[in-house]
């Protein structure tokens, strides 16, 4: 009988020093043996980026009271291809990313770090989770996240993930007593309605802050973004292959 430890790789997009991340250390550190590789600065919004044009530095950090923390110079991705290849010596039994200050509901999971490097764990053939919270507030409450983090965790260990399927995680920004449970659902069809803010330096140069409204045309139907708003935890089921796999033979027909 295997009585080893499970592995755990515990990365994020915020940051080492991010709230999230130590709550989430906080929440798998009892169900295995931690490896934590997160950005040495924080990484929103970076996607599925990787760095080629400078080298990748790693630096051992003591803030998790752990052997192997480690912070990293590149992104989220670049935390999970180092984790991989140069930190561990087996692969994980499960990647944790997260928890994310704010929601990676919808289309946000195409620019975000935090599912970008649950992605990336997926590609590895890792079981892989990303998890958010719906709150931007730097001193946001994460006591039901970590509950939410155990409960998926021990799921996920004890069952088996299909290859190349990670699960992306949202959980509402409400007290425990108003949590209402846990809905698999699918991403919802949203998208941000873009603008600009141009502005001037004190030099008279333009720059731009981009700003928007984030448009959602499945307000009644059944997904991550209908059941969050209920204080339910959503889980989305989600795979890499970006294939329209219905429109193969439509194209096939236009014979190119």
């Amino acid at each position: 009988m295997n009585n080893r430890r499970p592995l755990i790789f515990v990365t994020n997009d915020d940051g080492f020093s991010a709230k999230g991340i130590k709550c989430l250390f906080d929440a798998v550190k009892d169900i295995g043996d931690i490896v934590l590789i997160a950005p040495d600065s924080p990484q929103s919004g970076t996607g599925h980026a990787i760095t080629i044009h400078h080298p990748l530095r790693l630096s051992k950090i003591n803030t998790f009271g752990i052997e192997h923390a480690y912070s990293c110079s590149g992104t989220p991705v670049d935390c999970v291809k180092l984790g991989v290849y140069e930190v561990m010596n087996r692969k994980p039994d499960i990647l944790v990313s997260g928890i994310n200050h704010g929601a990676n509901t919808s289309t946000n999971v195409l620019y975000s770090g935090t599912m970008s490097a649950a992605v990336e764990g997926a590609m590895e053939g890792i079981p892989s989770v990303g998890f958010s919270l719906d709150s931007f507030d730097s001193d946001a409450d994460f006591s039901l996240s970590q509950t939410v983090v155990k409960m998926v965790v021990e799921k996920v260990l004890e069952q088996q993930m299909p290859i190349g399927v990670c699960l992306n995680v949202n959980i509402p920004d409400v007290h425990k007593s108003e949590f209402q449970g846990m809905k698999v659902c699918k991403q919802a069809h949203a998208y941000w309605a873009d603008s600009f803010s141009k502005r001037e330096d004190q030099f008279g140069r333009a720059y731009y802050w981009l700003t928007g409204e984030f448009i959602n045309e499945e307000q009644t139907e059944p997904t991550d973004l209908y059941w969050i708003a209920k204080n339910f935890a959503t889980v989305v089921p989600t795979k890499f292959d970006m294939t329209a796999h219905e429109q193969l033979s439509k194209i096939e027909s236009w014979d190119l």
